[in-house]
C-alpha cells in the first residue's frame, strides 16, 4: 500500500485521502451512528448495577449482626412442644372466649401444619354462638394477647332469633420452634449442599 501511495502525484494522494475520509465518514454514520444512543443505556445499567452491588455489599456486611438479632429473637418466649400445641391453641381459646362473656359450641382441629424456620403453625375451627360485643371482645383480645393467633378466616351469620351471631372462624397460631432444633435442622441442611 506504502509502494502505490508513493507512486501517486500529489494530487492524486489528497483525492485518494479524501476518498478515504469520505468513506469513513459514511461508514461511520452507516454502522456506528445507529448504535450510539446504546452508550447512554449501558451507562445507566451500568450505575444501576453498581448501586446493586453496594446495596449487597453493605448487606453482607450486616450479617453477623442479623445473625446476632435472630439469635437473640429465638431465644425470646417460651417454647411449646410440639405435642402440646394443640392443647395449648384449644385451652388459650377457651380461656378467652370465657373471658369475653360466651362458649364455644365446636371445636374442629384441622391437620394442616406449616412450618418456616422459626415457627410451626397450628390450625383450629371454631363454631361460636355470641352478641356482636363479645365476639368483637374476643377477636380482639386473641390479638393483641402475647398467643400470636390470628383469625385467617370468618363466616358470620344471624341466628334465627336474631340475637347472637353465629360465627365459624378458623384461627392460626404460631409457635416458636426450639432453638436447638432449628440450629440442628440449618446445620444438617448445610452439609448435605
Amino acid at each position: 500500500m506504502k509502494k502505490y501511495f508513493s507512486q501517486l502525484r500529489p494530487f492524486e494522494r489528497r483525492v485518494v485521502v479524501g476518498v478515504l475520509v469520505v468513506l469513513f465518514i459514511v461508514l461511520n454514520l452507516w454502522i456506528v451512528r445507529p448504535y450510539f444512543y446504546q452508550w447512554s443505556d449501558l451507562r445507566g445499567r451500568l450505575a444501576d448495577s453498581q448501586g446493586k452491588l453496594k446495596r449487597y455489599q453493605t448487606m453482607v456486611t450486616q450479617i453477623p449482626t442479623l445473625d446476632k438479632q435472630v439469635k437473640v429473637y429465638a431465644s425470646q418466649g417460651g417454647i411449646v412442644p410440639p405435642e402440646d400445641q394443640a392443647v395449648n391453641l384449644m385451652r388459650t381459646v377457651q380461656g378467652q372466649a370465657a373471658n369475653s362473656g360466651f362458649g364455644i359450641q365446636n371445636f374442629s382441629r384441622s391437620p394442616q401444619v406449616r412450618t418456616n424456620q422459626f415457627f410451626t403453625e397450628q390450625a383450629q375451627n371454631i363454631t361460636v354462638l355470641a352478641t356482636e360485643e363479645q365476639l368483637v371482645d374476643f377477636l380482639y383480645k386473641l390479638g393483641t394477647g402475647g398467643s400470636l393467633i390470628r383469625v385467617f378466616d370468618l363466616e358470620m351469620q344471624p341466628d334465627t332469633p336474631r340475637q347472637h351471631l353465629q360465627a365459624n372462624i378458623k384461627l392460626i397460631a404460631s409457635f416458636q420452634k426450639n432453638p436447638a432444633s432449628t440450629n440442628a435442622a440449618t446445620i444438617s441442611n448445610a452439609k448435605a449442599k
